[in-house]
């Protein structure tokens, strides 16, 4: 895989003495095209904070219950599912620039379809292909954040994903003054949509367009291969990262207000501190990193994950919830960047290969956590839900201390 124009990449590059005349230049330009993707993340983040914020009114205005929210939350890891096996491909084949475009505007496009659901099975339908298209999404963005990694000399995969992060916190307060105003979910969703339009024509043309070297027959050798070893212990802990996170992104809402009690105005308060720390974490990813090294940040990550939502789930109280989402938050900020970045630069897989394993082992714990919850929460009680995804916190820790993934 490499970057087209290499002639101006090659006199623009990160090296370049600063008496250059060209460096200025040349970093204006690398800033530019950093912050342009860190836009796409950022819009993408914003459409499903959008989404998570309106649950508990969706859930209130279909009449449904825990139960059937789990069952039609399903919906969003079949439809990941069902393009798993030739998403990569695709993404290869268009081109990451043109596939995070296209996906960009159908993502923000099929959530205002969600917005219209009057029935289960209509939102069941719209979740199906939300799920399919965030599959493109997450491979074709991260695609393009490896290629732009590859122009500087720190690492900057934290931030990409840290933009994601600030946009559900972003996204949760414009919810709140959405939810105040009385505004529809249809309403709110066709305001996310023109964000993102805005978004797509002030950044598309800083993309990168990446050019796929032609393979050797083994590498483009057709049917199922097992995944590198090294990839599926990073895929499960991927997977248990996103469990934990897609349950305050789904369930949180629905926690402080059923379990905590919490006062209508402040049932997204656990949400939005959630998302606070998680993107203040993601932004001292890249530092934490260099100063401690990757393995020491995923292993107290995944402890901090287990005790913060171990706090919630024997103190229900506003306060302490406050705290224990805020914890979680912390908890799984660094995993994500750390595991894909690791993923994106093996040496002996295909970036766009390895992307597709990691992005759709862990973005299945993101999406298959929250129904689980529901089951989980009828059978019982949201409290027992949360205790047993805390226990992914710790399996974290473990499998990474044991499997040396990062050293």
């Amino acid at each position: 895989m490499s970057i087209t124009k290499t002639n101006f990449i090659s006199i623009f590059t990160p090296n370049t003495e600063v008496k250059n005349p060209f460096t200025k230049l040349k970093n204006n330009y690398l800033f530019r095209i950093k912050m342009a993707i860190a836009l796409f993340f950022f819009g993408n983040g914003f459409c499903f904070a959008t989404w998570a914020s309106r649950i508990p009114d969706i859930k209130n205005l279909l009449d449904l219950s825990e139960s059937e929210l789990g069952t039609i939350l399903f919906f969003l890891p079949i439809g990941q599912l069902s393009v798993m096996p030739f998403s990569g491909r695709m993404v290869t084949h268009f081109g990451s620039k043109n596939m995070t475009l296209f996906c960009t505007i159908l993502y923000a496009l099929f959530l205002t379809f969600i917005g219209l659901a009057t029935s289960g099975w209509q939102l069941a339908l719209g979740l199906f292909f939300l799920g399919a298209i965030a599959n493109f999404c997450n491979i074709a963005f991260n695609t393009q954040g490896v290629a732009t990694q590859k122009l500087f000399k720190t690492p900057i995969m934290g931030f990409f994903h840290g933009m994601w992060s600030l946009a559900g916190f972003f996204g949760a307060l414009v919810s709140l003054l959405i939810i105040y105003l009385e505004i529809s979910p249809f309403i709110h969703f066709i305001i996310a949509f023109v964000f993102i339009l805005i978004i797509v024509l002030l950044n598309s043309k800083y993309l990168i367009q990446i050019r796929v070297e032609k393979r050797s027959e083994k590498e483009t050798k057709t049917g199922f291969q097992f995944p590198d070893k090294l990839l599926v212990w990073l895929g499960i802990i991927g997977f248990c990262c996103m469990a934990s996170e897609g349950i305050m992104f789904d369930w949180s809402g629905v926690y402080f207000k059923d379990i905590v009690l919490a006062p209508t105005s402040l049932v997204t308060l656990g949400y939005t501190c959630f998302m606070i720390t998680m993107a203040t974490g993601r932004f001292l990813s890249d530092y934490l990193v260099q100063k401690f090294g990757p393995q020491n940040i995923i292993i107290t990550s995944g402890i901090i994950i287990t005790i913060g939502l171990y706090i919630a789930v024997f103190f229900p109280y506003l306060m302490a919830c406050t705290l224990a989402f805020m914890l979680v938050g912390f908890g799984v900020s660094n995993v994500v960047p750390i595991v894909f970045n690791r993923a994106g630069n093996l040496s002996n897989i295909a970036t766009e290969k390895a992307l597709t394993i990691i992005s759709s082992i862990s973005f299945l714990g993101f999406l298959i956590g929250p129904p689980i919850i529901g089951y989980i929460a009828e059978a019982t009680n949201l409290r027992y839900s949360f205790a047993t995804i805390g226990i992914f916190g710790i399996l974290i820790s473990i499998l990474t201390f044991k499997q040396n993934l990062f050293k």
